[in-house]
């Protein structure tokens, strides 16, 4: 087992276990894992990316998989239709990554009607195959993120896992969706419990998980190894820290920010305040980094101020300014009047 991955833990007594911000297109770039680490994250993975274009040295999808010295480990997420494709772009990332992970769980209409991503799970043996060839050709360890079927017939999350496991993967993550599913429903976690049940390497259990008290319910029913975070992170960075208090295990006072009049806010105001810390630090870790991009700061800004009293004003914010700069003077501002 690669130091890098924690083992299986067993039944969950409250004791502290991984968290992981979900690989996402247009959201997890690598400011925004930088930001989510600093909010509590212990796992980041990149932007879902396609191991063809990867390939083909297209710029923009090397730039989804850049990282930085202080992102360990560095996880580029990969997908693909085409086996050698998927081989020659894990060999490509192989040098430079902590851990590779696969995209077997993706269910955007883009990436599965290549027959890639969630579509792979209705080809278990093409599936399994790939993922053989790719443990053959890279130094790197090998995880997966899947869904728990594509939702005609039964789930085969748990087959297909065991075959994971007996060539060589250490560790999956599970979607409680199906592809046909997409994001609609409930979260099925007790299928990903029979899974966790049955292997013997790590399982990361993902879906629903919002706030401290779906993380404990989640992990009360399926004593997963750690806990994948997507759209609950989206534009809530500060979810990290918030569930890593509300489980007891981190203190309220060390959240970075934290202030001597928080134990008198609201909770609206608690939001505003640990919002406006997380933008203003974004921009801070973009300006170091990738330098500030005016699409990724108007899908954030957005984000951020989400379910926000006033935030309709934002809207406006968006249309009145164009310069990167200037919008993210103008969301700091609305962040910090608004409180």
């Amino acid at each position: 087992m690669s130091t890098v991955i924690s083992p299986s833990q067993g039944v969950w007594e409250g004791e502290k276990r991984q968290l992981f911000l979900a690989p996402m297109s247009g959201v997890s770039e690598l400011p925004y894992r930088l930001l989510a680490k600093e909010c509590g994250a212990d796992i980041t993975i990149t932007e879902f990316t396609s191991s063809s274009a990867l390939t083909r040295e297209v710029t923009k999808s090397w730039a989804r998989v850049e990282s930085h010295k202080d992102e360990s480990p560095f996880i580029p997420q990969i997908f693909g239709g085409n086996p050698e494709e998927m081989v020659q772009a894990a060999k490509m990332l192989d040098e430079e990554a902590d851990i590779i992970d696969l995209n077997f769980g993706c269910p955007a209409p883009k990436v599965t009607k290549i027959c890639a991503g969630a579509a792979l799970m209705g080809q278990p043996d093409d599936l399994v195959e790939m993922t053989a060839s790719i443990i053959e050709n890279v130094q790197s360890p090998i995880t997966a993120k899947m869904r728990l079927g594509t939702g005609s017939g039964h789930h085969n999350v748990l087959e297909i896992s065991k075959r994971l496991e007996e060539i060589g993967v250490k560790r999956i993550c599970i979607h409680g969706r199906t592809l046909n599913q997409k994001y609609r429903g409930e979260a099925d976690w007790h299928t990903i419990t029979e899974v966790v049940e049955e292997v013997g390497i790590p399982v990361i259990a993902n879906g629903d998980i919002v706030d401290a008290k779906s993380a404990k319910s989640c992990l009360e029913l399926t004593n997963a190894a750690g806990l994948m975070i997507g759209r609950g992170a989206i534009g809530r960075p500060n979810i990290f820290a918030e569930i890593k208090v509300g489980l007891g295990w981190e203190k309220e006072e060390s959240l970075p920010w934290f202030n001597e009049e928080w134990f008198q806010y609201t909770d609206v105001e608690k939001q505003f305040t640990s919002r406006h810390w997380c933008w203003n630090r974004y921009i801070e870790i973009a300006r170091e980094t990738t330098g500030l991009r005016a699409n990724w700061l108007k899908r954030h800004a957005v984000a951020f101020t989400k379910g926000l009293p006033g935030a309709k004003k934002v809207r406006g914010i968006l249309h009145l300014h164009q310069n990167p700069e200037k919008l993210a003077n103008a969301i700091s501002k609305f962040l910090k009047s608004e409180n």
